[in-house]
């Protein structure tokens, strides 16, 4: 009898993986990009809508600086005068203290730069506003030349009078 002619091995030669094998990597591809697009979904999904809260502010303090600054103002002919009553506002204990301890530096410096106007400068808002803007300038780089904190937030006329 003559022997049977031998059959090929099944995978002798064929270096693809069997199909389960694909299947199984193809399943767990798509579950890790569904598991990465929930994570992503989620996380601006549920993120806070608003920034976090900044810090409270402390409130504010007032320092009034007394007695009322009267100068002649700078007009020709006649003598006008202004009166103004001052205040400044800080939120920072350490400038309070500052104004405090620098107030005859910081008077002297607003009396020469409120005895620089004029009636005519000061008749409208504009003009108070701007003399407003520069007298807080003016008290700002008077406790920066002190070395002295500075955080001044406003400079308020709770009176002013100009005859």
């Amino acid at each position: 009898m003559a022997a049977a002619p031998a059959k090929p091995a099944a995978n002798a030669g064929n270096t693809e993986p069997p199909q389960k094998s694909k299947k199984l990597l193809l399943i767990i591809i798509v579950l890790l990009i569904a598991v990465g697009g929930g994570a992503g979904a989620a996380f601006f999904l549920l993120k806070p809508s608003h920034p976090p809260a900044a810090k409270p502010l402390a409130p504010p303090q007032y320092i009034a600086l007394e007695p009322a600054f009267v100068v002649n103002l700078a007009d020709d002919g006649g003598a006008k005068y202004l009166q103004a009553d001052v205040q400044l506002q800080t939120r920072d204990a350490e400038t309070a203290a500052a104004i405090a301890l620098h107030a005859p530096i910081i008077r002297n410096r607003l009396l020469l730069l409120f005895g620089q106007q004029t009636s005519a400068a000061l008749t409208g808002r504009n003009g108070k506003e701007q003399l407003q803007a520069q007298a807080l300038a003016e008290v700002k780089k008077t406790l920066k030349a002190q070395h002295a904190a500075n955080q001044v937030d406003a400079l308020l006329f709770t009176s002013i009078v100009i005859q």
